[in-house]
């Protein structure tokens, strides 16, 4: 017969053996999915009490989606990952007309800007053409590189605009060569010589008999640069003035509340975009378009109706379709005379209305009482600012209560 103490000892050492056959398999599960450790003695024993995370690698993410219940109950699921975008090609501009007016633009490269400022604000008017004959390198001071009032006749006999737009001065911020010698910049003499080769121009456009917008010049970032632009919009200003030209002044549109010079502010629309090129001196597209913003009103104003860009030539192939009725038709149709709208016997009288005047009544009106007497009639009873007098009954109604009357 086996004593107790046998037994006991019979049973702890199975319970040994399944703990270690249990902790066997659960580190051999465990080893596909965690990288392999030194165990201990308690891990042989009872397995181990945290386990060490690993995060997956190269998880594939799972698209995002959003449930929705519909009112029916039926549940829809949705994808919520945001879906390429394909940009959606703008429209074709309108062709422009046979007899569309022209616009003439002259200068150097910020006027080849304003120039296709312009292009772009009326590129939905087809009765508008923008021409830029700007050249980038040119001024009034290099007369042997590019002599702007000998060019602009013929120029003008070419284009044949309805309005010429100047916009000059850019590059002249240099040495001044005259038949008496050389005169440096920023020197009176320089500014009288420049004076007048600004005024020739004007003339020179003036004779043209085409209207002439001069428009100034902008800020710029250079600080020196941005001091003789405005001494030069002076010299622009009175030339132009002069011959009865129009000067446009788009000074505040590329300078802060104090007159510094900006490169990003407000484009047409009110909205903060960036206007000038990382140099300081060249245009973005929205500054381009802001340029033409100055000047677009007084094109408009010299341009008329041709400027809409609801403007349509009606012809042969665009008028509307004409119905003719058959001669059967035309028989059943009973035509009415024309009616003077002022016609008496419209209303079955004789005379328009006032045409007469009523006699007089027999009772003055309140106006002749408070003329003749000083007052007005007494007021009807029963209204807010009737008083009874002494004496006098108040009118009673048969469906008040005698308990009411006060």
């Amino acid at each position: 017969m086996t004593s107790p103490r046998g037994t006991f000892a019979r049973l702890m050492t199975l319970g040994l053996a399944l703990a270690v056959v249990a902790t066997a398999f659960i580190s051999t599960s465990a080893q596909a999915q965690q990288p392999e450790r030194r165990r201990n003695l308690l891990d042989m024993l009872f397995g181990e009490r945290q386990p060490t995370y690993v995060p997956p690698q190269n998880v594939q993410r799972p698209r995002e989606t959003k449930t929705r219940k519909n009112t029916s109950g039926s549940v829809t699921t949705i994808n919520t990952r945001p879906q390429s975008t394909r940009a959606v090609a703008a429209p074709p501009p309108p062709p422009k007309l046979d007899n569309a007016k022209t616009v003439l633009v002259l200068g150097d490269f910020v006027a080849s800007s304003l120039g296709d400022g312009l292009k772009t604000a009326f590129e939905d008017s087809p009765g508008v053409v923008v021409e830029n004959r700007a050249n980038g390198s040119s001024g009034l001071v290099r007369d042997d590189f590019y002599d702007w009032p000998g060019q602009l006749p013929a120029l003008v006999s070419d284009v044949k605009p309805s309005v010429v737009v100047i916009q000059i001065g850019a590059n002249d911020r240099q040495q001044l060569v005259t038949p008496t010698g050389r005169l440096d910049f920023r020197t009176d003499p320089w500014f009288a010589a420049y004076g007048d080769r600004v005024a020739r121009l004007a003339s020179v456009a003036a004779e043209t008999r085409v209207p002439v917008i001069w428009v100034g010049l902008p800020a710029f970032r250079p600080q020196n640069m941005t001091a003789d632009a405005l001494r030069l919009n002076t010299i622009y200003r009175s030339s132009i003035e002069k011959v009865n030209g129009e000067f446009v002044d788009i000074w505040e549109g590329f300078v802060d509340q104090e007159g510094r010079f900006i490169v990003t502010g407000s484009d047409i629309n009110g909205q903060p975009v960036r206007l000038r090129g990382n140099d300081g001196i060249g245009f973005t597209g929205p500054g381009k378009r802001k340029l033409a913003f100055y000047v677009e009103k007084s094109v408009r104003r010299y341009l008329g109706d041709m400027t809409s860009p609801d403007l349509v030539r009606l012809d042969a192939s665009n008028l509307p379709e004409l119905v003719t009725l058959s001669p059967s038709e035309n028989k059943a149709i009973v035509t009415t005379p024309p009616i003077d709208l002022f016609d008496p016997e419209l209303d079955g009288a004789d005379e328009l209305l006032g045409g007469t005047v009523p006699a007089s009544s027999t009772f003055p009106t309140p106006r002749d009482q408070l003329v003749q007497n000083g007052r007005l009639p007494d007021p009807p009873v029963g209204r807010v600012d009737y008083v009874k007098r002494a004496g006098e009954v108040a009118p009673t109604t048969s469906s008040a209560p005698a308990s009411a009357t006060p």
